[in-house]
């Protein structure tokens, strides 16, 4: 029998197997990236089944944007979590993350075999042109949702961008400043120790000390590990936040992949359901076979689950303090601002001609008229066929 939760008094009207069987198909069939995912639970969970309060889903999903980590997948831990703890959390994150992790990882195996072969040149080619559009248009919505009118956030956004595009990394560093900058200017000291406020930044200290991971024996695989953790668990936004910190290690530090490999990686989370940062696999595959795959994927999302499950049943009671509303709202800022550098720094490495410029142009204008009634999924496919069709006239 489940040992009761502390997050609920109640006893839920299903099963931890029901729960499971719904993330597993989720994760198998959930196209349409972090914000789109995050609907269907809302939809599916609270809705349609209610299996879930619709204050438990709030919570949840505040819970996933002041954490560190992907912005789905701490949702389906935190759902996971709230009726039947630790095993729920970790069933529901493994339902939710396997079938997209085996989509990647069987793609990485192709891509290994194939990459070199003409027509899988001529996919990537029109993909690659596409992601800087999706990436761009993604930026653009959340720069609108984020910023708003504030001259502090809008300083934050550009001093992030800048430092992004100047380093060809995301500062990591920065990011947890402007949090801070936010912090102390939105809600300042003097306010901490009213009403024992001060005890809610508990959760931010939680976040050096989980960030380190079992070394693994080789040493390319402990590189792998390590690299992968920091970026679980301090990478803030949506999945696509954590483009401009991959590209800084993957292709700057580490030199692992060349910059086109790395938006090949890109395209395939793109095209793939559940997760986008489980690219992290595809990543890995490349790196270092199917053990990299592994390693990548495992250590990525370690950091982000323990920062999920450990501070949920505090965070329930504190989480609308405004001094953690302020460090969120000032760290999103800045993740925005690193997304927006990224678009920059991957464009001037995939629209290299006229052909791929056009191609992101008509993905970026597709996306902004359409909306939600264009899927990601088919911009990629389509832009596939273009890139079929047009990469041997321009690689005759």
């Amino acid at each position: 029998m489940t040992a009761p939760n502390p997050l609920t008094t109640h006893q839920p009207d299903y099963s931890l197997k029901q729960l499971t069987q719904y993330f597993l198909k989720l994760g198998t069939l959930g196209f349409g990236g972090p914000i789109a995912l995050v609907g269907y639970m809302h939809r599916d969970l609270v809705e349609e089944r209610q299996w879930m309060s619709e204050a438990e889903y709030q919570e949840g999903l505040t819970l996933a944007q002041v954490a560190p980590g992907p912005l789905a997948a701490q949702l389906s831990f935190y759902l996971g979590y709230v009726h039947y703890g630790i095993l729920g959390s970790a069933l529901v994150g493994i339902a939710f993350v396997l079938p997209s992790f085996l989509m990647v990882a069987a793609l990485g195996w192709a891509y290994t075999l194939y990459g070199g072969l003409s027509w899988m040149q001529a996919v990537f080619y029109g993909v690659g042109a596409a992601v800087i559009g999706i990436i761009a248009i993604s930026a653009y919505k959340l720069t609108r949702k984020t910023v708003g009118r504030d001259w502090l956030l809008w300083g934050i956004f550009l001093v992030n961008a800048a430092a992004t595009i100047v380093t060809e990394s995301e500062r990591v560093e920065l990011i947890l400043a402007s949090g801070f900058l936010v912090l102390l200017i939105k809600f300042p000291p003097q306010n901490w120790f009213k009403q024992n406020r001060l005890n809610s930044f508990i959760g931010v200290s939680l976040v050096p000390f989980l960030a380190t991971v079992p070394p693994a024996p080789p040493e390319l695989l402990g590189q792998i590990a390590l690299f992968f953790a920091k970026a679980g668990a301090f990478v803030f936004g949506s999945g696509l936040a954590i483009v401009p910190f991959l590209y800084g290690g993957v292709v700057k530090d580490f030199n692992w992949l060349n910059t086109q490999q790395f938006l090949d990686a890109v395209a395939v989370a793109m095209i793939t359901p559940g997760p986008v940062v489980i690219t992290t696999g595809f990543i890995g595959f490349l790196v270092a076979g199917f053990p990299g795959a592994c390693v990548a994927a495992i250590t990525m999302f370690i950091p982000c689950y323990l920062l999920t499950i450990i501070p949920a049943p505090y965070f329930k009671k504190h989480g609308k303090n405004p001094g953690i509303s302020a460090f969120v709202n000032g760290v999103t800022v800045a993740a925005t601002g690193a997304i927006a550098g990224a678009v920059v720094i991957l464009g001037r490495q995939s629209l290299r001609d006229i052909p791929t410029l056009l191609i992101g142009l008509v993905t970026l204008i597709a996306l902004w008229k359409l909306g939600k009634k264009l899927p990601e999924p088919v911009v990629i496919m389509i832009a596939a066929i273009a890139g079929l069709v047009l990469y041997p006239l321009i690689h005759p």
